[in-house]
């Protein structure tokens, strides 16, 4: 098998169910392959001018998000007039980029205005057909804010933009759409973005499943185990929690409902879990190389800072499972479901040789993490040649190509998508202040204090990634929130993380959990019951980033790995006690008790 990612049938771009008969099949292959090579080529490439580079990236994911996902023929026609004007924007953006450079980002005469309306509403468009309505619906609310703002009475109102410096700034300078944010998703997502469809093309995701079953399979509520364990690899380099359901739950929700396990709880189990991928370092989707811009620290040093919150997380959910054993009799996979030996190192090999030849690269080559990545996408597209038996076919290795191209094609117009429009909005809040006001407006509404300002913080992520991608409800919360919360005293990478940990809220959290739906949709259970159980064996995802801020130690690792550990095994221990007091059948004041002292290791005398 080609992995628990590998469809043979329709696909998915955000919430739309499309088929091949879209376009030609050989078509999109072709595409697709030209956007891996082309996303390669930067890298070993040397420097290509951003307004080049950048304008190019949009053009090869124009026709995946415009008429790759269209259904009906009106759709596909206007995709394809939207994908003509659009390229043409970008190519005319891209042959100009020598003489845009001198125009400091300010339009001139009608047709530039013309090509920079043209760009931002395909922006709009690509955005709303990869994804849904809200994304973009923000951003043309700020545009309408940056065209119109001038005329808002009170501090909220900004001084006025003229049209040609407002739209140049967006389209035609490295700021807006062609800015730092599109950078990273050119020059670093995109790569790792293929590296996943490689792994997920090969053995790799079988790897995963065998791993998992081989660790946890024999243990008491072994069944969801594996599934948390698998999820994790996954969810790491497929950077959707969405898309983590969907794929492994395809294997490990009928294993638990099999076995006996709730359908409320196999489905919550799945959730959890594939919602913890994409904080589950080294690569933890696309989040960690924007926070390497937004910061500025290395990749490795958020990597290594994130590695213990990420597996405070996971044992959450593994003391949550326990403790739901001792409710439910949650028999292990049976012995002769498990993989046997063999199968485990065999299959193991096609995720951990590329694996290390990635932390190799990036730890011991010294290199960068898009170079690294490329190494370790070399050996995984060797490793394409050979299925679990090491055996050689070639069909079978022209099949796993042909779904690389396509899932890469596609994956990567998507994160383009939505990155591309979160720019949007960050050049508007750049361009006319709003950003600066409203954390004015966060520091006077917390009254000065941090944990308010975390409160009204959490909340806003929680709001904005309801029906937003984590990644893009992360760059624009904390494009407002982050220089309040560190002008209060945090650690900026502080407060990055706790940002980013709570736009993950909504794939559990009601009353919009785009994982739950998923889940509890495959298994046929009511999603509100599967969100109660959710909610409750993911506690680590409400607790962890709070334990961050009280617990400062935690994320310095690479600084001060003796207190970081300390500071570890405190919250561990804490949240065992929380995790055993909310869904443990013992009785009620016992419960209480358990989650009172909890909160107070956690939280009182932070180290």
């Amino acid at each position: 098998m080609t992995g628990p990612a590998a469809t043979a049938g329709p696909f998915f771009i955000g919430r739309i169910r499309i088929t091949m008969s879209a376009v030609s099949r050989p078509f999109w292959i072709a595409l697709g392959a030209v956007s891996i090579f082309f996303h390669l080529w930067l890298i070993f490439s040397g420097l290509v001018p951003n307004l080049v580079s950048r304008p190019l990236h949009m053009a090869l994911a124009l026709p995946w998000a415009l008429v790759f996902v269209a259904k009906t023929p009106w759709q596909k026609i206007s995709g394809l007039i939207l994908t003509v004007i659009g390229l043409a924007a970008c190519l005319w953006v891209a042959f100009n980029h020598g003489m845009l450079g001198d125009q400091y980002g300010f339009l001139v005469g009608n047709l530039q205005i013309a090509i920079s309306f043209a760009l931002l509403g395909i922006v709009l468009e690509m955005a709303r057909r990869a994804i849904g309505w809200p994304l973009p619906s923000v951003a043309a609310i700020a545009l309408l804010y940056g065209f119109f703002g001038e005329y808002i009475p009170g501090e909220f109102g900004h001084g006025g933009l003229p049209i040609e410096s407002m739209l140049g700034t967006l389209t035609i300078a490295e700021g807006g759409l062609w800015g730092s944010l599109t950078g990273v998703s050119v020059s670093i997502v995109a790569i790792f973005v293929i590296f996943g469809a490689i792994l997920n093309g090969g053995e790799a995701g079988q790897g995963f499943m065998n791993v998992a079953g081989a660790a946890a399979g024999r243990l008491r509520g072994g069944a969801a185990k594996v599934s948390v364990i698998s999820s994790a690899l996954f969810g790491s380099i497929s950077g959707s929690a969405s898309a983590n359901v969907a794929s492994t739950g395809a294997i490990t929700l009928p294993a638990m409902t099999k076995l006996g396990y709730p359908k409320k709880l196999a489905a919550a189990v799945e959730a959890v879990a594939s919602s913890g991928g994409q904080i589950m370092p080294p690569l933890m989707g696309a989040g960690a190389f924007v926070m390497v811009e937004l910061t500025g620290r290395p990749y490795v040093e958020i990597m290594v800072a994130a590695i213990l919150p990420a597996i405070l997380y996971f044992l959450a959910v593994w003391v949550g499972i326990n403790a739901f054993a001792l409710r439910y009799d949650l028999p292990g996979v049976p012995e002769k479901d498990r993989p046997d030996t063999r199968a485990v190192i065999v299959t193991s090999a096609f995720f951990l040789v590329p694996f290390a030849i990635l932390l190799w690269g990036m730890f011991g080559g010294g290199y960068t993490p898009q170079y690294a990545a490329c190494l370790a996408m070399i050996a995984g597209a060797a490793l394409l040649f050979l299925d679990g038996n090491l055996q050689f076919s070639l069909k079978r290795t022209g099949e796993r190509f042909t779904e690389v191209c396509l899932s890469a094609g596609r994956q990567v117009s998507m994160i383009a998508a939505i990155i591309l429009c979160a720019s949007i909005v960050i050049g508007v809040l750049g361009l006319t202040g709003l950003g600066v006001k409203i954390t004015s407006l966060l520091l006077s509404g917390s009254g000065g204090m941090l944990w308010p300002a975390l409160l009204l913080t959490a909340v806003a992520c929680l709001i904005l990634g309801m029906e937003v991608p984590t990644t893009a409800a992360y760059v624009i919360c904390v494009s407002v929130a982050g220089p309040a919360l560190t002008e209060l005293g945090l650690d900026p990478l502080q407060a990055h993380l706790f940002v980013f940990w709570f736009a993950l809220l909504s794939t559990i959290t009601p009353p919009v959990c785009g994982a739950v739906f998923i889940a509890a949709g495959m298994v046929e259970e009511n999603w509100l019951k599967v969100a109660g159980t959710a909610m409750a064996l993911g506690v680590g995802l409400y607790i962890v980033p709070l334990a961050m801020i009280a617990n400062g130690s935690l994320i310095d690792l690479a600084a001060n790995p003796v207190w970081a550990l300390v500071a570890g095994l405190k919250v561990a221990v804490g949240l065992t006690a929380i995790s055993y007091g909310l869904i443990s059948p013992r009785p009620v004041l016992v419960r209480i008790a358990s989650g009172v002292m909890g909160g107070l290791v956690i939280f009182v005398a932070g180290v």
